[in-house]
C-alpha cells in the first residue's frame, strides 16, 4: 500500500506506548517500529518490529525504522528517580531531545510527543519547567509538523511498582473532571487508548507547523 505510513514509536513500554502499539493493530494503512531498551510486551497478533538497543544506539535504530513520523511517549516523574531531579531532566529533556534529534537526521517529517498539561519553561513547578522547556528545543528542530500533546492525567493500567497517589487520582478523576470547565477543562483526566487514537489520528497529517494539543482538542480530533 502507497498510503501506509511509517511510525517509530518511542517509549512502548509505557502506558501511552502500549496503547498505541494495540491501536495501531487495527491500523492497516500503519506500520509500526518500536524502539526500546527492554523487550517490549506485545500483544496477541501485533505484528511489528521491535528494536531493543542501548539508548546510546537508538539513533541507529531509529534510522532503521525509516520514519515519516515518530511518537515521543516517554517519561519518568521526580518520584521514580528517587528525588534526583537531574535524572528525572535526563530522561525528560535530555532523552527526549536526542531522540528527536535522531528522528529529524532519520527524515522523519513529523514528530509527535506526549508532554503534560500546563508545560511551560516559565513555570516554578520544576516537573512542568523541564516539560517546557524541552517543547521549545523541540521547536527549534524544525520538523515539517510538530504535534505536541499536554494531557491532563493518564488514565489506564501502568507496569511497574504501585503508585498510591495516581491510583486514587484515576479513580476520583471522572468525577472531579465534570467540575473543570471553561478554561479548567485543559486538566480534565484521559484514558491512555484515547490518546493513543489520537496519535494515530493525527500520524501523517500534511499541514505544517507547531500544534500544541489539550483536552478539548484531543476530543475534536477524535470526533472527526
Amino acid at each position: 500500500m502507497s498510503d501506509v505510513r511509517r511510525i517509530v514509536l518511542v517509549g512502548a513500554t509505557g502506558m501511552v506506548g502500549q496503547q498505541v502499539i494495540t491501536a495501531a493493530m487495527q491500523r492497516p494503512d500503519v506500520r509500526l517500529t518500536a524502539v526500546s531498551r527492554r523487550e517490549v510486551l506485545l500483544p496477541p497478533g501485533a505484528r511489528m518490529e521491535v528494536l531493543v538497543s542501548e539508548t546510546s544506539h537508538w539513533a541507529d535504530a531509529i534510522a532503521a525504522g525509516r520514519p515519516q513520523v515518530v511518537v515521543i511517549a516517554l517519561g519518568t516523574t521526580i518520584k521514580a528517580q528517587g528525588g534526583d531531579k537531574a535524572a528525572f531532566r535526563a530522561v525528560d529533556h535530555d532523552l527526549v531531545t536526542a531522540v528527536a534529534k535522531a528522528a529529524k537526521e532519520a527524515g522523519a517529517r513529523q514528530l509527535i510527543v506526549v508532554s503534560s498539561v500546563g508545560a511551560a519553561f516559565s513555570s516554578r513547578n520544576f516537573y512542568l519547567s523541564v516539560k517546557g522547556e524541552t517543547e521549545d528545543a523541540l521547536a527549534k528542530l524544525r520538523f515539517d509538523r510538530l504535534d505536541i500533546l499536554q494531557p491532563g492525567l493518564l488514565r489506564g493500567h501502568r507496569e511497574g511498582p504501585f503508585r498510591a497517589a495516581e491510583a486514587i487520582g484515576m479513580i476520583v478523576a471522572p468525577v472531579l473532571d465534570v467540575l473543570l470547565m471553561g478554561s479548567l477543562a485543559k486538566y480534565r483526566s484521559i484514558r491512555a487508548s484515547a490518546l493513543a487514537d489520537v496519535i494515530l489520528a493525527l500520524a501523517g497529517a500534511k499541514v505544517k507547523g507547531r500544534f500544541v494539543h489539550e483536552n478539548n482538542e484531543f476530543r475534536r480530533i477524535l470526533r472527526h
